[in-house]
């Protein structure tokens, strides 16, 4: 009788030992399945991630040259393709072509020259402007003075609009035709265009507020209650003094876009 009671306790004590060791199995297979399925949707959202970003940054591959016109942009799309000055004419339709930039990563852009004339650079700019990696924002250095208010409208026109805004592309301001003796400095230039930039700030801010309403997109420039500064914007900012039309140098080669190239190799 005691054999037989020993007997069933040990059988009992075997098939819950079994049972529980198949249902730790089960746990484990269960948290395996979890771990699997969590990794498997990192993946996916990492691949899927920068597969967005990859593709984003590589549609955006052109620097786009803007200006008034006789500004000399096609001057300087010239001096950049070709390496030596050749005499242009005004432009009446945009202009395009690969720009192999000067760095060890042998990187390339579409390079853009936009017509200055109001009636045709709005339409050009709307095209192109969503695949901007950077804007080389070509600036009459030797009229500047002249020339400030409507450089300062142009540029602000560009800088808040949504598209601009939300892609952050890189700003060369290209301060040209500095071979001229009465072209302002770069440092000067950049004061200046703050100063107007701010000033058309106020007074757009102003009508858009009578108006009680927003127009075309546009984006508050820089940060509310301070004065401008270009470096409050979030796309790096660069301002560099050129001449498309250049200057000779001792060893009689032409020379004035360096600056200029060097921004365009760090982009």
């Amino acid at each position: 009788m005691d054999e037989k009671i020993h007997q069933d306790l040990e059988d009992f004590s075997a098939e819950q030992l079994l049972e529980s060791f198949i249902k730790e199995i089960q746990k484990e297979e269960v948290v395996f399945l979890i771990g699997i399925c969590v990794a498997l949707a990192l993946v996916i959202l990492t691949v899927v991630f920068f597969g967005n970003f990859w593709s984003s940054s590589k549609a955006r591959n052109a620097v786009l040259l803007l200006g008034l016109c006789d500004s000399g942009k096609t001057l300087l799309f010239t001096r950049l393709l070709l390496g030596k000055f050749a005499r242009t004419q005004t432009s009446i339709t945009e202009s395009s072509a690969t720009y192999k930039s000067k760095n060890d990563r042998g990187s390339s852009w579409t390079l853009i020259d936009v017509p200055g004339h109001e009636s045709l650079r709005v339409s050009i700019l709307e095209k192109y402007k969503a695949v901007a990696r950077a804007v080389v924002f070509v600036v009459d250095s030797s009229v500047f003075q002249k020339d400030v208010r409507d450089v300062a409208e142009f540029l602000y026109s560009i800088l808040t609009d949504g598209t601009v805004a939300k892609n952050s592309p890189a700003l060369v301001v290209a301060c040209n035709k500095q071979d001229i003796s009465m072209a302002k400095s770069a440092k000067l230039i950049q004061q200046q265009l703050e100063k107007e930039l701010n000033t058309l700030r106020l007074t757009r801010s102003a009508a858009l507020s009578s108006q009680d309403g927003s127009v075309g997109g546009s984006v508050y420039l820089g940060k509310r209650g301070k004065d401008f500064e270009f470096s409050q914007l979030p796309g790096r900012v660069e301002f560099i003094e050129c001449s498309a039309r250049g200057s000779k140098a001792e060893d009689g080669d032409i020379a004035g876009i360096d600056a200029l190239e060097k921004s365009l190799a760090r982009l």
